[in-house]
């Protein structure tokens, strides 16, 4: 089908000129919806990278042109968005957010000869069971992030009593098991594990058996708009439970939802790109543009010039060439040097705590 799809591109390259001659790539996340906010963060990377390398001369000569999915992290509506792509001639996608999103959509990549790097999906069976070489991510991995927040716990908490908790999601679940595995490694006892639902308003129920149980820390397996509502109803009811979570916490919008509430709330994520000197003139771009640079804007920028890159390797968009090219290529990006691993995992470094006080998340000063 993708051979059909180039061929059918190329002849319309013939009969209309050169305003086919922009070669189409993609970012797709949760656009609306309860996740919009992080949709947001990868637009605004997506969007200042494209600007910025056409800027610059394009990739081998030719201007990159950004089309924008919408999944609403919906693994359905990531599956759609992306044989969309494939009949828009899309050779390169950055994306997808959620892990519940990118599996399956990298299915269909896989069979049209699609490149994707995910900006932020960590579940680890997105690269350890990914359907064909062209799949890669440069944020890190939920085992990797659940090591670090499930010794940190032991070792922090260690006479507390601590629950943890998640959304039934591909990346929920994933971490709170994976955080959980690591903390009962280091002679950790859960006091408590169970799913919610995501979505709802009213946790009330929940919080009301942690009070009983008296847990002292709450992990929780999910996003920013759930663990927002939670250690707020928690304030509700008198609690002074500790919240930690990981890194769908890094957006604004937990703050908006927690008020003071989500003071002192801590979560994990890899160590903030907007501090490295490297992108300091992409940040002020972003904020100049009145554009968030927190969170995935910057990684979403990174994938997209980690795969710029590898085409002046290759010089060529074709998969096969690129894929060899990420496979053995360096890339200076804005998150620094990175290189892919045999899986399509980044070299970069790992998880780090950060905590949020006054309505902004900094890194947790031990």
């Amino acid at each position: 089908m993708k051979k059909t799809l180039l061929a059918g591109a190329a002849l319309s390259l013939v009969m209309t000129g050169s305003a086919w001659a922009d070669i189409v790539i993609a970012t797709a996340g949760p656009m609306t919806g309860q996740y919009a906010s992080f949709g947001a963060q990868m637009k605004a990377g997506a969007e200042q990278a494209v600007a910025d390398i056409n800027e610059a001369g394009g990739v081998n000569g030719e201007m990159l042109r950004l089309e924008v999915g919408d999944d609403a992290c919906d693994p359905k509506q990531a599956v759609a968005v992306a044989n969309q792509f494939a009949g828009e001639g899309v050779v390169f996608v950055a994306g997808h957010f959620c892990s519940g999103s990118s599996i399956p959509a990298s299915n269909v990549y896989a069979d049209e000869g699609i490149i994707q790097i995910s900006p932020a999906s960590t579940n680890p069976s997105f690269t350890d069971n990914r359907p064909g070489p062209g799949v890669y991510r440069v944020c890190g991995r939920d085992d990797q992030q659940g090591d670090v927040a499930g010794q940190f716990l032991m070792e922090n908490f260690p006479d507390a009593k601590v629950a943890f908790v998640h959304d039934k999601t591909a990346y929920g679940k994933g971490l709170a098991d994976a955080t959980m595995a690591a903390y009962e490694e280091a002679g950790g006892t859960p006091a408590l594990y169970e799913a919610y639902t995501a979505g709802e308003k009213d946790y009330t129920a929940l919080v009301s058996k942690l009070k009983q149980q008296g847990v002292d820390v709450l992990y929780v397996g999910g996003y920013h708009t759930e663990a927002g509502l939670m250690v707020r109803q928690m304030r509700e009811q008198g609690m002074d439970t500790l919240l930690v979570s990981g890194d769908a916490l890094v957006t604004d919008e937990y703050w908006a939802i927690t008020g003071d509430a989500g003071e002192g709330t801590l979560m994990t994520f890899s160590p903030d790109p907007r501090k490295n000197e490297i992108a300091k003139p992409v940040v002020d771009a972003l904020l100049a543009a009145g554009k968030t640079a927190e969170g995935y804007a910057l990684y979403t920028y990174a994938a997209i010039q980690a795969w710029a890159q590898a085409v002046e390797e290759a010089g060529s968009t074709d998969y096969d060439p690129v894929v060899e090219a990420l496979d053995a290529g360096t890339f200076e990006t804005v998150l620094g040097e990175l290189e892919f691993d045999d899986k399509g995992d980044v070299t970069l470094p790992g998880y780090v705590f950060y905590e949020w006080n006054d309505g902004q998340y900094d890194y947790l000063e031990q």
